[in-house]
């Protein structure tokens, strides 16, 4: 077989790239080109025959042999693995280059060989690719001191084939079976190689016309491979004599197959400070400082590199600072140009680290200007002491530090998922922590700063509990609500303040299975303070408590009625003097003592005067009164709002006052597509910037009861997280248990209180608002008084009122239900009457009964008629318990007058302006057949929460008149009158 004359391009790091050729002959004319197309497919024949041939020989004389191995050889089977990994590429060129040549040679003797037909610029992609992974793999076993391992298995076989195989390379001189095998595995293909890259050059001076990329195309794709066989083959010898001179201890730590070294401080010197190394090595996947046996080595994914450090001294530094997510050093050089070479190294194998390839070639222009990022997608596993030892962080870093999103994983199943900042968890984050409990988690779903729980979070603990709310320091602080309700043996519920994870100030405990609720103040987790007892059974109970013990005189009300004032055990059982009011209005003024066999024992003076029994049974008592201050009732959930009204309403408190949910990316902000719901365009804005332009141009009451009710509707504001919060404490104190008549004056004074705070933050922001557009606030002007038209009665109080009536009119109907059973009486009393019947027991004069009106059949008579007049009036009153808004109710109720009087003047024929004595009777009339339950708890309700400044009006008038009107209707003689 002859072996091609050609012999191997010099090694260099690169080569001078073709661009488009330029040849000063004439253009070729048809038959030229066939020529020149058939001389080009005639040479490429010949030289893949003879290549096809050597791979032929190769393969039979060599491979073959090399693939076998002592099965019982560790070693060797390793080696095994490595060599039918070069079998398997050596194949796969071998196959592309015979079915290619194979094709070739049909055009070939059709006379239809095409210059465009030759496969190394038709197929180029695919036998670049054949050829670098072939090489790929013959540098792996080269490294690993495969031909070594081989040579000494095999050496009696070289001998005796020694001059057939030195034919293969055209090797003369004598040299070792390790060097012969390496230069028989790589010599022959490079060659090759060089002559595609021969011919190719050829055909771009002779054939290939100006301006045709073409030709330098596939010429350059060689060019590069050529440069990456003779780069891949160097590192491989260089790192090959690396592992060789370093300890076994030290080569059975970094040595593998694909890893290659790049640079040596021993070659291009370089120190690292502080501290002494021997050496410091470069690899294409990680950076190693030695010292002695010791190894310390960085992932070049996890590695920054800056070239601006300075030293202290005036001296210009040559140093690189060098940045790992736990070291920090700096590499010191005495030349510049090692410097530089360091630095360019470095940067670029980061970056081709990070995109997870190698240039081709290693060296190649791609990596010339194209520097690594500082922010990254990194993975990491921590190995010093501290808060993250042993912990796995995957995710964004920039300069050795967590930042933005990632993962924290702890050995022990501990993670934290969320946003970073400087290596420590800022922002979002969810926390997962194992429980001694077993298979069980506690999970942190919170804002964190700086490394620690900072702000609203919501936790699931691994017995079923539930904590929603603040946070400082990793500890529950502030308003909050924790809860197990699914416990089977205690099964509790608190809403109210926490320091330092303990409770403590006012809040709201409930214990389910006993039925018992706590209303009062907490210290350290103890009932310390003011308090009060409520229980399932109906009975409450007031006083004062010292580490979870009553001390002092407290107020007992039983189930039946009777109220207790006076001395108590620690237990809450009577005991002592007091006076004790039975249901009945007889009191009972002693000492009470309580005897484990015989129960209370009383002695003292009974008084059953009538006069304080209609006193008593009249009075409700109310609990709570004066006992806590309105004010400093729930601090923490007013506390939040208040600190992002003081910082000037930022993001970063607005994201702590609002919670999580408002955690937005960029993308996201801009084009308000928000994580929880679908923005409606009638929405409010709940960005701070919307919220203060918004707000600066609202003068008018109306556009500021507008805005205000969409604000307390809307999810993206923050007056919408407020009043849902308001709400939470609401039902937790006065539903279920607190459902109690003896909190109705509490529950007015807090909504009244609520109402009060929503106005104070909404002119807070008004007057930041107006200071930002450099104006006078808008409906406010330069008092600070409250204007009769904008004030939280008027503005906020109806338009809380929705979201907490169904539970304050429960008590309004607890509180009034004796009188309201007796109106219901009267009602069904006086619904048996007719209309004629009805108009006349109460004293309504004739002439203003609206019957002609009424349009009567056959067989009828208006003796007989029932629930016909004044019929307008009836259906206006009937729309009271439509609306929850005082205002509106006392606008029915003016309505229902306006039609009384309207159906008067029509009968009369005239305009008439009913005087008392004849509106009362025809308003009870109307009250009885309109037929409205639980009518006392709905005047009490409009009474209670009416604006102050309709008191004494029209409107305060006709109220009086209703309530008159339904206290006659409770009266005995009409609930029990006979007809």
């Amino acid at each position: 077989m002859s072996r091609p004359e050609n012999k191997p391009l010099s090694r260099r790091l690169g080569q001078k790239r073709i661009t488009s050729p330029r040849s000063s002959a004439m253009p070729l004319d048809n038959a030229s080109l066939a020529s020149v197309s058939r001389r080009a497919a005639e040479s490429l024949l010949h030289s893949d025959g003879d290549f096809l041939i050597t791979l032929s020989r190769i393969d039979s004389l060599v491979l073959s042999l090399l693939l076998q191995a002592d099965e019982n050889d560790a070693v060797g089977q390793d080696h095994l693995k490595s060599i039918r990994l070069v079998k398997k590429h050596f194949r796969a060129l071998w196959d592309l280059t015979a079915e290619c040549h194979r094709v070739l040679k049909e055009l070939h003797e059709n006379s239809s060989a095409d210059v465009s037909d030759l496969y190394i610029i038709k197929d180029q992609r695919d036998f670049i690719h054949a050829y670098t992974q072939y090489f790929q793999s013959v540098t792996n076993h080269l490294v690993t001191k495969g031909f070594d391992k081989i040579s000494k298995a095999t050496s009696a076989y070289w001998k005796s084939n020694k001059n057939n195989l030195k034919v293969l390379i055209g090797e003369t001189s004598e040299v070792s079976v390790s060097v012969f095998l390496q230069r028989l595995f790589t010599e022959p293909l490079r060659d090759h190689v060089q002559t595609y890259s021969l011919l190719l050059s050829k055909l771009n001076g002779e054939f290939f016309q100006e301006g045709s990329a073409l030709g330098a195309d596939s010429l350059n794709a060689f060019v590069d491979l050529q440069t990456f066989i003779s780069q891949a083959l160097d590192e491989a010898s260089q790192t090959k004599l690396l592992w060789a001179s370093l300890s076994s201890k030290i080569t059975a730590a970094l040595c593998t197959a694909e890893r290659r070294l790049q640079e040596d401080s021993r070659l291009v010197p370089i120190s690292v400070s502080p501290g002494k190394h021997d050496r410091v090595l470069l690899f294409d996947d990680i950076l190693v400082i030695l010292q002695g046996n010791e190894i310390f080595r960085c992932d070049l994914k996890t590695v920054w590199v800056d070239s601006s450090t300075r030293q202290k001294s005036h001296q210009t530094s040559l140093s690189l600072r060098v940045v790992t997510p736990e070291e920090e050093f700096l590499l010191s050089a005495k030349e510049p140009q090692h410097q530089t070479l360091w630095f360019w190294k470095l940067n670029q194998l980061i970056r081709q680290n990070l995109t997870g390839r190698r240039d081709f070639p290693p060296w190649g222009k791609t990596g010339d200007a194209n520097g690594p990022p500082t922010s990254r997608f990194c993975t990491y596993t921590y190995k010093n002491d501290g808060r993250f030892k042993n912990a796995v962080y995957e995710g964004e870093m920039s300069w050795g530090k967590p930042h933005g999103k990632g993962t924290l994983k702890w050995p022990d199943g501990s993670n934290h998922v969320g946003d970073f900042e400087f290596g420590q968890e800022n922002g979002f984050g969810i926390c997962l922590v194992p429980s001694a409990l077993q298979d069980r988690y506690d999970c942190y779903k919170c804002h964190w700063v700086n490394g620690v729980m900072q702000g609203y979070g919501i936790c699931d603990y691994a017995d079923e509990s539930t904590y929603k709310g603040y946070f400082k320091d990793n500890m529950r602080h502030g308003f909050g609500v924790l809860e197990n309700l699914n416990s089977a043996t205690n099964p509790f519920k608190y809403t109210g303040n926490w320091w330092r994870d303990k409770k403590s100030g006012y809040g709201v405990w409930e214990n389910t299975d006993k039925g018992e609720r706590y209303i009062g103040m907490w210290q350290d987790n103890l009932k310390h303070g003011p308090g009060i007892v409520l229980t399932d059974s109906g009975k409450c109970f007031q006083g004062s408590f010292i580490l979870n013990k009553l001390v002092g005189a407290g107020v007992l009300l039983s189930e039946d009625g009777s109220v207790y004032e006076g001395e108590f055990t620690e237990e809450c059982l009577l005991a002592g003097k007091g006076k004790l009011t039975f249901n009945n209005g007889f009191t009972l003024v002693g000492t009470f003592n309580i005897n484990p066999n015989s129960g209370l024992l009383t002695q003292g003076v009974l008084n059953t005067s009538s006069e304080d029994q209609n006193e008593s049974v009249e009075r409700k008592f109310q609990l709570g009164v004066g006992l806590f201050p309105v004010e400093e009732r729930w601090p923490g959930v007013f506390e939040h709002f208040q600190k992002f009204l003081e910082m000037g309403c930022k993001r970063d408190t607005e994201e702590s006052f609002l919670g999580f949910h408002v955690k937005l990316s960029k993308k996201l902000q801009k084009s308000q597509e928000y994580l929880y719901c679908q923005r409606d365009n009638e929405d409010v804005s709940g960005q701070i910037e919307d919220i203060m332009k918004e707000i600066s141009l609202l003068s008018e009451q109306e556009s500021v009861r507008i805005y205000l009710e969409k604000a307390l509707k809307s999810p993206l504001h923050p007056f919408r997280k407020l009043a849902k919060t308001l709400s939470v404490v609401f039902q937790a104190t006065y539903s279920g248990i607190g459902a109690n008549l003896h909190l109705l004056d509490m529950a007015q004074e807090e909504i009244k209180h609520y109402a009060t705070k929503v106005w104070e933050f909404y002119r807070a922001l008004m007057v930041m608002a107006a200071e930002k557009n450099n104006k006078i606030p808008p409906a406010l002007g330069n008092e600070e008084e409250i204007s009769d038209d904008l004030n939280p009665t008027t503005t906020v109080l109806p338009l809380l009122l929705p979201q907490f009536h169904p539970d304050l009119f429960m008590l309004y109907m607890l509180y009034h239900q004796q009188e309201d059973a007796y109106y219901w009486q009267g009602i069904i009393r006086l619904g048996i009457l007719t209309d004629t019947k009805l108009l006349e027991f109460l004293d309504v004069q004739k002439q203003l009964w609206p019957l002609k009106e009424i349009k009567l059949t056959a067989n009828q008579r208006y003796s007989i008629v029932r629930h016909k007049c004044f019929h307008s009036a009836i259906e206006s009153l009937q729309k009271i318990i439509t609306t929850v808004d005082p205002k509106e109710k006392l606008e029915i109720i003016l309505k229902t007058y306006t039609e009384i009087e309207t159906t008067v003047s029509r009968v009369v024929d005239k305009d008439y302006k009913l005087p008392m004595d004849d509106l009362l009777p025809l308003l009870i009339y109307v009250a009885s057949r309109a037929g409205i339950q639980r009518l006392g708890a709905e005047i009490h309700f409009i009474r209670d929460f009416m604006d102050p400044s309709n008191r004494g009006g029209i409107y305060d008038f006709l109220l009086t008149a209703l309530e008159s009107c339904y206290e006659h209707i409770q009266k005995e003689e009409i609930r029990h009158c006979k007809y």
